[in-house]
Formats: C-alpha cells, sequence, structure tokens
C-alpha cells in the first residue's frame, strides 16, 4: 500500500529519537520481549512521526537532519498485527513495515522515554476511535436515507375540524347591555333653587352664590342687610321645629 493515494495529510504524533532493532522469529505464541533483543545495539536511530490519511494511519521512520525515509509501516487498525506491543515493556513495540512493492518486515521499535511511548500509543488510539465515529455516523445516516419519509402534509381538498368546548354562542338576536352602572343622573338644578336635606340624612352644602340676598329676591328691594339675616333664621326655626314642615327633594321660592 504506497503512501501516494490521494487524502488530506495531517501529522498526529511526532517523537524526535527514536530507535530500531533487528528481532529474532517469534519462538512461541506468548507474544514478543524486548529482553531478547541487544537493546544496547540499535539497528537505526532517527525520528519518527505519525500521519493520518483518510482511514489510515502511517508510521514513518526519517532521518533526523535530512529527513530521508527509512522505513513506514502503514495502520489500518490499532490494536492489529501491524503494531503490537511486547510482554516485557511498556517503551517497546513490534511494527510490521512495508516498502510499497508488497514485501514487509517485522522491526523492533523503542522508546527512551515512557512518555514518549505513552504518546504513540494515544495517537494511534485517538485516531481509529474517530475512524470508528466516523463509521458509525456514515451508517446512520445511510440508514435515515433509506427510510421511508413521513408526509405530514395536507393533500389536496383536505380539511380538518376543530371542536373547542366551553365556549358560548353569540346570539344574534340579543341587544348588547349599554356599558355603565345602570343608574340615572339627577336632574339639573333649576335656577334659584335650594336643596334641603331629608329627615335624618347628611345636610348638603349651600349653593355656591355669591350674593345671597339674590335667591331671596321676591321682586322687591331688601331694606338691609338685617332683614335678610332674619328672613334666614325664620326658615331655619322653621325647619328644626317639626321634621314634618320640612319640605323632601327641591324646595322652589
Amino acid at each position: 500500500m504506497a503512501l501516494a493515494d490521494s487524502g488530506y495529510e495531517s501529522v498526529i504524533c511526532v517523537k524526535p529519537e527514536v530507535h530500531v532493532y533487528k528481532i529474532p522469529p517469534r519462538a512461541t505464541n506468548r507474544g514478543y520481549r524486548a529482553a531478547d533483543w541487544k537493546l544496547d545495539e540499535p539497528a537505526w536511530t532517527g525520528r519518527m512521526k505519525i500521519i493520518s490519511i483518510g482511514k489510515l494511519a502511517y508510521i514513518k521512520l526519517e532521518d533526523k537532519n535530512s529527513g530521508e525515509l527509512f522505513a513506514q509501516a502503514p495502520v489500518e487498525q490499532y490494536p492489529g498485527c501491524v503494531v503490537e506491543a511486547v510482554t516485557d515493556s511498556s517503551r517497546y513495540f513490534v511494527v510490521r513495515i512495508e516498502d510499497g512493492s508488497g514485501r514487509h518486515a517485522f522491526i523492533g521499535l523503542g522508546f527512551a522515554d515512557r512518555g514518549d511511548s505513552f504518546d504513540f500509543n494515544v495517537a494511534l488510539q485517538d485516531h481509529f476511535k474517530w475512524v470508528k465515529q466516523e463509521g458509525e455516523l456514515a451508517k446512520e445516516e445511510a440508514s435515515q436515507s433509506t427510510a421511508p419519509k413521513l408526509d405530514l402534509g395536507f393533500k389536496e381538498g383536505q380539511t380538518i375540524k376543530i371542536s373547542i368546548g366551553n365556549i358560548k354562542k353569540k346570539d344574534p338576536g340579543a341587544k348588547s347591555r349599554p356599558m355603565g352602572s345602570g343608574l340615572l343622573l339627577p336632574p339639573p338644578m333649576a335656577k334659584g333653587a335650594v336643596l334641603v336635606s331629608p329627615p335624618g340624612g347628611q345636610q348638603s352644602p349651600p349653593p355656591t352664590h355669591s350674593n345671597t340676598a339674590s335667591l331671596l329676591d321676591f321682586g322687591g328691594r331688601v331694606p338691609s342687610a338685617q332683614s335678610t339675616a332674619d328672613l334666614w333664621g325664620d326658615f331655619t326655626a322653621a325647619g328644626a321645629s317639626s321634621s314634618q314642615d320640612t319640605a323632601k327633594g327641591w324646595v322652589q321660592f
């Protein structure tokens, strides 16, 4: 599988120094052990870079200075047969490399720091977790597109009837009641009239005329202010002597 496949290339991990080891064939099915390698004599030392193109991830081993490619390993799934951890250390892995023509070989890959090996492991896990999520979303969208769509629209000529309870219909023959309290206003006060309180009621205020003598003008000339006062006094005395003599309502002079 060549790296020249079309697609956007994204770098997901870079480590400035890694070691490559020649490893002996696997003797048993228990897995590889880093203790069987010559850890003090690496076959190659350089830079490692992990890139992603679409769903695939590529482990590239390059020269530190020139960037020349030493080997690469296309990874289709992780964990898998391309990258395998050893059984006796967390800093070493067995990687299957390819030359692009179909030939492959297994090499040992080691990190001097445990943090670098942790980053290498997490970068591959995150990439294929994303691939899995994208695949599930694609399946969900495909199932939704093939499912029949629910048509909730009205057909031509179709009508609906809505029944709403507790609403009284208005009688077209009924006359609307006039707004207001229903009380009639009293008739207007006649000119020259005096409002007298009924027995036991509250006395109404006297009319607000500036000239009191004009209310008692019978056509004759008022001789003096003393006679006007006497007339008011007689009227008051007469009203206080007997409630039966007091006129109810309006008294017209």
